[in-house]
């Protein structure tokens, strides 16, 4: 018996294209965002780029910012909602999940061109207000979220000292930040793959927060006050 997703597509070829449309205005956008910023990238160039009207593409995101804010939602706010999926149903060792999460970013965002979205946060939100709320609202809190928990479980679990958690979320983000910042422009890629550092980076960070023989030392309040300080 065929299977029905290995069936002809019955649907007008019309039709079917009209669909795909959204998609490829977002992956045109994508590629004007990242390689000329939010302030220089234009509409009637991204409709352009995806072979529609100017017109055509408002029908579907009314205007640049609304587009913008539809592709960060694509790439990032997805991926970060996957992977708190992926923290609830997760079963092994918080290590494991760590990586996990930490291979899934890299896979999806930190080794394609979507890591260029970071470079154009960084260097144009702070001209546009609205669009860092948005970003802090639907990226940054919901990463940190994400971050959190997983550390929470771990030092619930008897894994992790207990542990300044907001602190410890960005040891483990910045890292990965730096490398989509970098995108190969100030040191050379790499000769061993990419995961074999992300393992090492996490290896790192987690040999200095789990638990040793013995009890669990927590790190006083005083110092969790210094660091806030």
């Amino acid at each position: 018996m065929t299977s029905k997703s290995l069936e002809p597509d019955s649907r007008p070829r019309r039709q079917r294209r009209k669909q795909a449309r959204p998609q490829e205005l977002l992956d045109a956008a994508l590629e004007l965002f990242v390689q000329n910023g939010y302030a220089a990238t234009h509409s009637d160039e991204v409709a352009r780029r995806a072979g529609v009207s100017k017109g055509t593409l408002y029908l579907y995101f009314p205007s640049k910012e609304e587009l913008f804010k539809a592709v960060v939602r694509a790439t990032l706010s997805n991926l970060i909602a996957e992977g708190a999926e992926l923290a609830e149903r997760h079963e092994g060792s918080t290590r494991e999940l760590l990586l996990a999460i930490g291979r899934i970013w890299w896979e999806r965002i930190g080794s394609r061109p979507a890591a260029g979205l970071h470079r154009v946060l960084l260097a144009e939100l702070s001209h546009f207000p609205e669009l860092q709320r948005f970003y802090a609202d639907e990226v940054v809190a919901p990463a940190d979220r994400l971050f959190a928990r997983a550390l929470q479980r771990g030092i619930e679990r008897g894994e992790f000292r207990d542990i300044p958690v907001e602190e410890a979320c960005y040891a483990l983000i910045a890292p990965l930040l730096m490398r989509a910042l970098d995108g190969g422009t100030l040191w050379a890629p790499p000769v061993r793959p990419v995961e074999q550092l992300l393992a090492l980076q996490i290896d790192i960070l987690l040999r200095g927060i789990e638990r040793r023989d013995g009890p669990a030392t927590a790190i006083p309040a005083a110092a969790h006050a210094t660091n806030a300080a």
